[in-house]
């Protein structure tokens, strides 16, 4: 039986149905991203350790989200254009989604609850919040948007 981290239905960037069920067997990295942010340089560092790892079997998941003070305001192939053009992203992209309140999307929803923020909040508090997945679909940590991603690469090794 599988984890239901592999249940979840997500739209790519380019507008496929997608699952992450492509991603079993693989430690995941899923983050909230946005382009418009004083945290988006961060992109080259999630670009890093895909380059470095994903030949062991890791992915970094990206889901642009515009909630947080409209951060994210593109259209999906802007946002493409954009993180290819700037950050030299290869990694999945996901269409945009709500990652907080009534429209938060399912594997969201899923995350909060599995990992839960500090003091117990599930509320993600901004743009870049870091859940990493075991190959197993269990979700291991959750890191802070400020968190840089060279900080958990031991975290990332630690589960290939």
């Amino acid at each position: 039986m599988s984890a239901p981290i592999y249940d979840f239905d997500c739209e790519t960037i380019e507008g496929n149905a997608g699952n992450l069920q492509d991603f079993q067997g693989k430690v995941m990295l899923i983050v909230n991203t946005a382009s418009k942010c004083g945290l988006t340089p961060q992109y080259k560092g999630l670009q890093d350790l895909q380059d470095r790892y994903q030949e062991q079997g890791f992915s970094v998941l990206g889901f642009p989200c515009n909630q947080f003070l409209s951060q994210e305001p593109g259209t999906e192939s802007e946002i493409a254009e954009f993180c290819e053009l700037r950050y030299g992203v290869s990694f999945p992209l996901f269409k945009k989604i709500d990652v907080n309140g009534d429209d938060t999307h399912p594997l969201f929803k899923y995350l909060k609850a599995e990992a839960t923020g500090l003091l117990g909040s599930q509320n993600i508090k901004w743009n870049f919040t870091k859940f990493l997945v075991n190959r197993e679909g269990k979700v291991i940590e959750r890191f802070a948007p400020k968190s840089e991603p060279e900080s958990f690469e031991k975290d990332i090794k630690a589960l290939l």
